[in-house]
Protein backbone atom coordinates (compact mmCIF):
# COMPACT_ATOMS: atom_id res chain seq x y z
CA UNK A 1 0.00 0.00 0.00
CA UNK A 2 1.48 3.33 -1.06
CA UNK A 3 1.66 6.10 1.48
CA UNK A 4 2.78 9.62 0.79
CA UNK A 5 5.47 11.23 2.81
CA UNK A 6 2.88 13.52 4.41
CA UNK A 7 1.39 10.47 6.19
CA UNK A 8 4.80 9.48 7.57
CA UNK A 9 5.03 10.99 11.03
CA UNK A 10 8.56 9.79 11.76
CA UNK A 11 11.60 8.01 10.37
CA UNK A 12 13.51 5.26 12.12
CA UNK A 13 17.31 5.42 11.90
CA UNK A 14 19.05 2.04 11.90
CA UNK A 15 22.74 2.87 12.18
CA UNK A 16 24.35 -0.28 10.81
CA UNK A 17 27.97 -0.72 11.93
CA UNK A 18 30.15 -3.73 12.69
CA UNK A 19 28.84 -5.04 16.02
CA UNK A 20 32.36 -5.79 17.25
CA UNK A 21 33.34 -2.14 16.63
CA UNK A 22 30.18 -0.53 18.01
CA UNK A 23 31.56 0.39 21.46
CA UNK A 24 34.75 1.78 19.90
CA UNK A 25 32.67 3.79 17.42
CA UNK A 26 30.57 5.32 20.22
CA UNK A 27 33.69 6.17 22.25
CA UNK A 28 35.36 7.61 19.14
CA UNK A 29 32.37 9.82 18.31
CA UNK A 30 32.23 11.15 21.89
CA UNK A 31 35.95 11.98 21.73
CA UNK A 32 35.58 13.64 18.32
CA UNK A 33 32.59 15.68 19.48
CA UNK A 34 34.22 16.94 22.68
CA UNK A 35 37.47 17.74 20.84
CA UNK A 36 35.60 19.51 18.05
CA UNK A 37 33.56 21.60 20.49
CA UNK A 38 36.50 22.64 22.67
CA UNK A 39 38.98 23.33 19.85
CA UNK A 40 36.57 25.29 17.66
CA UNK A 41 35.30 27.33 20.61
CA UNK A 42 38.91 28.08 21.55
CA UNK A 43 39.73 29.30 18.02
CA UNK A 44 36.64 31.55 18.02
CA UNK A 45 37.52 32.89 21.48
CA UNK A 46 41.12 33.63 20.48
CA UNK A 47 40.05 35.53 17.36
CA UNK A 48 37.37 37.50 19.26
CA UNK A 49 39.74 38.53 22.06
CA UNK A 50 42.74 39.49 19.95
CA UNK A 51 42.15 42.75 18.05
CA UNK A 52 45.15 42.00 15.81
CA UNK A 53 43.32 38.94 14.51
CA UNK A 54 40.22 40.86 13.43
CA UNK A 55 41.28 40.77 9.78
CA UNK A 56 39.49 39.35 6.71
CA UNK A 57 41.34 36.01 6.79
CA UNK A 58 40.72 35.44 10.48
CA UNK A 59 37.05 36.37 10.07
CA UNK A 60 36.86 33.53 7.56
CA UNK A 61 38.69 31.17 9.93
CA UNK A 62 36.25 32.08 12.71
CA UNK A 63 33.32 31.48 10.34
CA UNK A 64 34.71 28.06 9.43
CA UNK A 65 35.02 27.25 13.15
CA UNK A 66 31.37 28.25 13.69
CA UNK A 67 30.31 26.04 10.78
CA UNK A 68 32.34 23.14 12.21
CA UNK A 69 30.65 23.61 15.58
CA UNK A 70 27.21 23.59 13.97
CA UNK A 71 28.08 20.58 11.81
CA UNK A 72 29.29 18.49 14.76
CA UNK A 73 26.28 19.45 16.90
CA UNK A 74 23.86 18.78 14.06
CA UNK A 75 25.17 15.27 13.36
CA UNK A 76 27.09 13.61 16.19
CA UNK A 77 24.46 13.61 19.00
CA UNK A 78 21.95 11.93 16.69
CA UNK A 79 24.58 9.47 15.46
CA UNK A 80 25.32 8.53 19.07
CA UNK A 81 21.63 8.16 19.88
CA UNK A 82 21.11 5.94 16.81
CA UNK A 83 24.10 3.76 17.72
CA UNK A 84 23.12 3.37 21.36
CA UNK A 85 19.45 2.60 20.71
CA UNK A 86 19.95 0.58 17.46
CA UNK A 87 16.63 1.88 16.16
CA UNK A 88 16.04 5.59 16.74
CA UNK A 89 12.68 7.18 15.91
CA UNK A 90 13.04 10.75 14.64
CA UNK A 91 9.94 12.91 14.01
CA UNK A 92 9.35 14.02 10.44
CA UNK A 93 10.01 17.74 11.08
CA UNK A 94 13.35 17.40 12.95
CA UNK A 95 14.56 14.90 10.35
CA UNK A 96 13.96 17.36 7.51
CA UNK A 97 15.51 20.14 9.58
CA UNK A 98 18.71 18.11 10.02
CA UNK A 99 18.97 17.59 6.25
CA UNK A 100 18.32 21.30 5.67
CA UNK A 101 20.98 22.39 8.18
CA UNK A 102 23.55 19.91 6.84
CA UNK A 103 23.02 21.10 3.26
CA UNK A 104 23.27 24.73 4.37
CA UNK A 105 26.55 24.08 6.22
CA UNK A 106 27.99 22.21 3.23
CA UNK A 107 27.19 24.99 0.75
CA UNK A 108 28.37 27.82 2.99
CA UNK A 109 31.47 25.83 4.00
CA UNK A 110 32.68 25.25 0.44
CA UNK A 111 32.05 28.90 -0.41
CA UNK A 112 33.97 30.05 2.69
CA UNK A 113 37.08 28.04 1.80
CA UNK A 114 36.74 29.44 -1.72
CA UNK A 115 36.79 32.94 -0.20
CA UNK A 116 39.93 31.95 1.70
CA UNK A 117 41.60 30.99 -1.57
CA UNK A 118 40.51 34.29 -3.16
CA UNK A 119 41.85 36.19 -0.13
CA UNK A 120 45.28 34.56 -0.50
CA UNK A 121 45.20 35.02 -4.28
CA UNK A 122 44.68 38.78 -4.00
CA UNK A 123 47.22 39.05 -1.13
CA UNK A 124 49.98 37.34 -3.14
CA UNK A 125 49.22 38.32 -6.74
CA UNK A 126 47.92 41.86 -6.09
CA UNK A 127 49.48 42.83 -2.72
CA UNK A 128 49.21 46.58 -3.26
CA UNK A 129 45.49 46.36 -4.01
CA UNK A 130 44.73 43.92 -1.18
CA UNK A 131 43.90 46.52 1.54
CA UNK A 132 41.34 48.22 -0.70
CA UNK A 133 39.84 45.06 -2.24
CA UNK A 134 39.69 42.72 0.76
CA UNK A 135 38.27 44.39 3.86
CA UNK A 136 36.27 43.16 6.86
CA UNK A 137 33.19 44.80 5.39
CA UNK A 138 33.73 43.01 2.06
CA UNK A 139 34.07 39.66 3.84
CA UNK A 140 30.93 40.24 5.93
CA UNK A 141 28.93 41.09 2.80
CA UNK A 142 30.28 37.95 1.10
CA UNK A 143 29.32 35.82 4.11
CA UNK A 144 25.78 37.21 4.02
CA UNK A 145 25.62 36.41 0.31
CA UNK A 146 26.85 32.83 0.84
CA UNK A 147 24.09 32.23 3.40
CA UNK A 148 21.48 33.76 1.09
CA UNK A 149 22.70 31.59 -1.79
CA UNK A 150 22.50 28.50 0.43
CA UNK A 151 18.91 29.29 1.44
CA UNK A 152 17.81 29.83 -2.17
CA UNK A 153 19.31 26.58 -3.44
CA UNK A 154 18.17 24.45 -0.49
CA UNK A 155 14.49 25.41 -0.76
CA UNK A 156 13.95 23.19 -3.88
CA UNK A 157 15.67 20.33 -2.02
CA UNK A 158 13.18 20.68 0.82
CA UNK A 159 10.27 20.80 -1.63
CA UNK A 160 11.50 17.61 -3.31
CA UNK A 161 11.70 15.89 0.07
CA UNK A 162 8.08 16.70 0.85
CA UNK A 163 7.05 15.12 -2.47
CA UNK A 164 8.77 11.77 -1.90
CA UNK A 165 6.35 8.83 -1.70
CA UNK A 166 7.20 6.01 0.74
CA UNK A 167 5.75 2.54 0.34
CA UNK A 168 8.54 0.40 1.82
CA UNK A 169 8.35 1.55 5.42
CA UNK A 170 10.17 4.35 7.17
CA UNK A 171 13.36 2.63 8.40
CA UNK A 172 16.51 4.29 7.05
CA UNK A 173 19.81 2.37 7.10
CA UNK A 174 21.64 5.51 8.11
CA UNK A 175 23.15 7.07 11.24
CA UNK A 176 21.40 10.40 10.65
CA UNK A 177 18.70 11.83 8.41
CA UNK A 178 20.20 11.82 4.93
CA UNK A 179 18.63 13.02 1.67
CA UNK A 180 20.09 10.37 -0.64
CA UNK A 181 19.15 7.56 1.77
CA UNK A 182 15.57 8.83 1.80
CA UNK A 183 15.45 8.92 -1.99
CA UNK A 184 16.77 5.35 -2.18
CA UNK A 185 14.17 4.24 0.39
CA UNK A 186 11.28 5.89 -1.44
CA UNK A 187 9.24 4.11 -4.09
CA UNK A 188 9.86 6.53 -6.94
CA UNK A 189 12.23 6.22 -9.87
CA UNK A 190 11.84 9.81 -11.01
CA UNK A 191 15.41 11.01 -11.73
CA UNK A 192 14.66 14.59 -10.65
CA UNK A 193 15.20 13.76 -6.99
CA UNK A 194 18.83 12.69 -7.44
CA UNK A 195 19.46 14.98 -10.42
CA UNK A 196 19.00 18.09 -8.31
CA UNK A 197 21.36 16.70 -5.66
CA UNK A 198 23.93 15.98 -8.38
CA UNK A 199 23.55 19.53 -9.70
CA UNK A 200 24.17 20.95 -6.22
CA UNK A 201 27.25 18.76 -5.93
CA UNK A 202 28.69 20.03 -9.21
CA UNK A 203 27.97 23.69 -8.42
CA UNK A 204 28.93 23.80 -4.74
CA UNK A 205 31.47 20.98 -4.40
CA UNK A 206 33.27 20.50 -7.73
CA UNK A 207 33.00 24.19 -8.73
CA UNK A 208 34.64 25.61 -5.57
CA UNK A 209 37.32 22.89 -5.68
CA UNK A 210 38.33 23.89 -9.21
CA UNK A 211 38.38 27.56 -8.16
CA UNK A 212 40.57 26.75 -5.14
CA UNK A 213 43.04 24.65 -7.13
CA UNK A 214 43.35 27.25 -9.89
CA UNK A 215 43.84 30.02 -7.31
CA UNK A 216 46.62 28.16 -5.52
CA UNK A 217 48.28 27.26 -8.81
CA UNK A 218 48.42 30.96 -9.65
CA UNK A 219 49.60 31.76 -6.10
CA UNK A 220 52.43 29.21 -6.45
CA UNK A 221 53.62 30.81 -9.69
CA UNK A 222 53.56 34.26 -8.08
CA UNK A 223 55.33 33.03 -4.93
CA UNK A 224 58.18 31.51 -6.94
CA UNK A 225 58.90 34.98 -8.32
CA UNK A 226 59.33 36.51 -4.82
CA UNK A 227 63.01 37.31 -4.29
CA UNK A 228 62.92 37.13 -0.49
CA UNK A 229 63.33 33.55 0.73
CA UNK A 230 61.64 34.39 4.04
CA UNK A 231 58.59 35.91 2.34
CA UNK A 232 58.38 32.99 -0.06
CA UNK A 233 58.40 30.52 2.84
CA UNK A 234 55.69 32.53 4.60
CA UNK A 235 53.43 32.41 1.52
CA UNK A 236 53.91 28.67 1.06
CA UNK A 237 53.34 28.01 4.78
CA UNK A 238 50.04 29.92 4.76
CA UNK A 239 48.90 28.21 1.56
CA UNK A 240 49.82 24.78 2.92
CA UNK A 241 47.65 25.40 5.99
CA UNK A 242 44.65 26.26 3.83
CA UNK A 243 45.26 23.32 1.49
CA UNK A 244 45.38 20.94 4.46
CA UNK A 245 41.96 22.21 5.52
CA UNK A 246 40.69 21.80 1.94
CA UNK A 247 41.97 18.20 1.94
CA UNK A 248 40.24 17.34 5.24
CA UNK A 249 36.95 18.58 3.79
CA UNK A 250 37.19 17.29 0.24
CA UNK A 251 39.00 13.94 0.46
CA UNK A 252 36.25 12.13 2.46
CA UNK A 253 33.58 13.83 0.34
CA UNK A 254 35.22 12.75 -2.93
CA UNK A 255 35.65 9.17 -1.66
CA UNK A 256 31.93 8.97 -0.86
CA UNK A 257 31.10 9.88 -4.47
CA UNK A 258 34.09 8.28 -6.19
CA UNK A 259 34.00 4.74 -4.78
CA UNK A 260 30.40 3.94 -5.85
CA UNK A 261 31.05 5.62 -9.21
CA UNK A 262 34.03 3.36 -9.93
CA UNK A 263 31.97 0.22 -9.38
CA UNK A 264 33.25 -0.45 -5.85
CA UNK A 265 30.27 -1.65 -3.86
CA UNK A 266 30.47 -0.87 -0.17
CA UNK A 267 28.55 -2.75 2.46
CA UNK A 268 26.09 -0.76 4.55
CA UNK A 269 28.48 -0.97 7.51
CA UNK A 270 31.45 0.29 5.45
CA UNK A 271 29.42 3.07 3.86
CA UNK A 272 28.07 4.27 7.23
CA UNK A 273 31.59 4.20 8.68
CA UNK A 274 32.91 6.29 5.79
CA UNK A 275 30.01 8.73 6.13
CA UNK A 276 30.67 9.10 9.86
CA UNK A 277 34.39 9.71 9.36
CA UNK A 278 33.82 12.12 6.47
CA UNK A 279 31.29 14.21 8.38
CA UNK A 280 32.80 14.25 11.88
CA UNK A 281 36.61 14.21 11.57
CA UNK A 282 37.12 17.41 9.45
CA UNK A 283 35.38 19.70 12.01
CA UNK A 284 37.75 18.29 14.64
CA UNK A 285 40.91 18.59 12.53
CA UNK A 286 40.39 22.08 11.09
CA UNK A 287 40.96 24.06 14.33
CA UNK A 288 43.89 21.79 15.24
CA UNK A 289 45.52 22.51 11.86
CA UNK A 290 45.08 26.27 12.31
CA UNK A 291 46.31 26.13 15.92
CA UNK A 292 49.54 24.36 15.01
CA UNK A 293 50.26 25.94 11.63
CA UNK A 294 49.12 29.53 12.12
CA UNK A 295 51.70 31.59 14.00
CA UNK A 296 49.24 34.29 15.12
CA UNK A 297 46.73 31.82 16.58
CA UNK A 298 49.49 29.77 18.19
CA UNK A 299 50.94 32.90 19.83
CA UNK A 300 47.52 34.01 21.09
CA UNK A 301 46.83 30.55 22.53
CA UNK A 302 50.17 30.57 24.34
CA UNK A 303 49.37 34.01 25.82
CA UNK A 304 45.98 32.80 27.08
CA UNK A 305 47.47 29.70 28.73
CA UNK A 306 50.38 31.66 30.22
CA UNK A 307 47.96 34.28 31.59
CA UNK A 308 45.80 31.59 33.21
CA UNK A 309 48.84 29.83 34.67
CA UNK A 310 50.08 33.14 36.09
CA UNK A 311 46.63 33.81 37.57
CA UNK A 312 46.63 30.47 39.36
CA UNK A 313 50.06 31.16 40.83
Amino acid sequence: MNTSMKSVSEFVLHCVVDSSQKDYTIAGLIFIYLTSLSSNLLVILVIMQNHQLKTPMFLLIATLAILDLLNSTNLIPRMLAALISDYLAVPYGPCLLQIHVEAHILIVGTLVISLMAIDRYVAVVYPLRYPSLITNQTILVCLLLTNAIAVVFIIPLTVLLTELPFCQGNVLSSCFCDYSTMVQKSCTEDPKYLSYLSSLTVVFVIGPLLLILSSYFRITLAALQISSTEERKKVFSTCLTHLLVVCTIYVPMILLYLLPGTGIILSTEAYNSLVMVGNTVPPMLNPIIYSFRNKEIKTSLNKIFMWRMAGKN
